[in-house]
């Protein structure tokens, strides 16, 4: 039997929260199970092309073990994800359109799929399962 697909609505724009979206999408994503993520409010900011992972993140305590432990970075698990399995990444077209920002030219070269509605995410939601972060 085929798993669900599992979307993940990602809209903190904590460290952590970021990581444990990458984390749970990109190992979903290799076990053969189909994810979507849906890139919205604060957490788009930590998507911006040419920021450094230092401007990137924000967060607590594991916000600094992250940086200090060297664990991979959020993005380069999302890529890992996207490349190894089936996940797709969209970005809010609300908050794109809200920073005057166009995916392809300002978010992170080759992560998204292309933009998407509210809307659009919950209708395809629906046959799945949903976590919000």
């Amino acid at each position: 039997m085929a798993s669900k697909p599992l979307f993940i609505m990602l809209a903190s724009g904590e460290h952590e929260k970021i990581q444990l979206a990458a984390m749970i999408a990109s190992v979903a994503a290799v076990s053969d199970r189909p994810v979507q993520v849906f890139v919205t409010m604060n957490a788009i900011l930590a998507f911006r092309r040419g920021v450094t992972p230092q401007e990137r993140y924000h967060g607590g305590y594991f916000h600094e073990q992250f940086v200090t432990k060297n664990v991979p970075d959020a993005m380069e698990l999302f890529e890992q994800g996207r490349m190894l399995g089936e996940m797709q990444m969209w970005a809010c077209s609300l908050v794109l359109d809200l920073n005057h920002w166009d995916a392809q030219a300002d978010l992170v070269e080759g992560l998204f799929d292309g933009t998407a509605g509210l809307a659009k995410f919950l209708s395809d939601a629906e046959d799945g399962e949903l976590i919000t972060l």
